[in-house]
């Protein structure tokens, strides 16, 4: 099946894959060539698409929508990334930052705009580290 990730900027990716994994806000989806029609949100995380010679590639979302149809995927997000070009510190210091904020009750950001920038820096930092995990395994 194809699979395209497309964010507000630019394509992201596309290509064959044989199965592609996100993270839908009612849990992980796993989709693979022939599933059923479906249309859902998604919550920031990691997208992986595992193309046909096995290979994994792990991209981040920061949430978005995914369609479904039997011979295509496509995930639409404002902001994706491949996950080997996510910066591990910009995103350590936004987790930080959104810590503080949530803390800070005096603070002019709104509590669920921190919580939004919480979410999306703690899924950031889980794409690396699943990337980091599947680079291991290969080695």
């Amino acid at each position: 099946m194809q699979c395209d990730i497309v964010s507000a900027q630019e394509l992201i990716f596309t290509g064959d894959a044989t199965m592609v994994v996100a993270s839908g806000t009612t849990g992980e989806l796993g989709i693979a060539p022939g599933h059923a029609p479906l249309m859902t949100t998604l919550k920031p995380g990691p997208v992986r698409v595992i193309g046909t010679e096995g290979e994994e590639t792990v991209f981040f979302a920061a949430g978005g929508i995914m369609e479904v149809m039997p011979h295509l995927v496509t995930v639409l997000s404002d902001s994706a990334i491949r996950a080997a070009d996510l910066d591990e510190a910009a995103s350590k210091r936004a987790k930080e930052d959104a810590e503080r904020e949530l803390q800070d009750r005096t603070a002019s950001m709104e509590f669920t705009e921190a919580q939004a920038k919480l979410a999306k820096a703690l899924a950031q930092l889980q794409a690396m580290e699943r990337l980091r995990k599947k680079t291991k395994i290969k080695r």
